[in-house]
C-alpha cells in the first residue's frame, strides 16, 4: 500500500439515532480504521478515501444523524493522550500484502485428496 502525502489519522465520530443505521455505519467505518470507543474510530486515511468515507456515510446517514471527522496533523496525533491502544498515534499502522495461493485447486468434480487417519479412510 503506497502511502500519499496527505495520509494522516482521522478521528471519526458519530451519532446515530436509529439501530439499523448505526450497525451499517459502524460497519462501515470499521472497514476504513479501528475502534477508539463504541462511537469513534482513528482511520488512517489520505484526503481521497476520507471523501469516499463520507461518500458512503452519506448514504446511510439521515437528517438526524450526527457526523464529526477530525483531521489531525503529524504534530498533532504525535501528541494525542491515549490509554489501553496497541499503538500510538504518531505511528502509521502497519501496511499488508495480499498473496493469492498459487495451489492448483480441484476440479469441482473431484474431492480432495484425504490426508492419512481421516475419518472416512478404509
Amino acid at each position: 500500500m503506497a502511502t500519499h502525502d496527505s495520509t494522516r489519522w482521522r478521528l471519526v465520530c458519530y451519532d446515530i439515532r436509529d439501530p439499523t443505521r448505526y450497525r451499517r455505519a459502524h460497519k462501515l467505518i470499521k472497514g476504513y480504521g479501528e475502534t477508539v470507543q463504541y462511537s469513534m474510530f482513528r482511520c488512517h486515511l489520505d484526503d481521497r478515501q476520507t471523501a469516499e468515507l463520507r461518500l458512503e456515510l452519506a448514504r446511510v446517514l439521515s437528517d438526524e444523524d450526527s457526523l464529526l471527522i477530525l483531521d489531525l496533523c503529524p504534530r498533532c496525533a504525535s501528541r494525542v493522550v491515549s490509554q489501553n491502544h496497541k499503538a500510538g498515534w504518531d505511528q502509521e499502522p502497519a501496511s499488508f500484502l495480499v498473496v493469492r495461493s498459487t495451489k492448483k485447486e480441484a476440479e469441482p468434480d473431484q474431492a480432495p485428496p484425504r490426508a492419512a487417519g481421516q475419518k472416512g479412510e478404509k
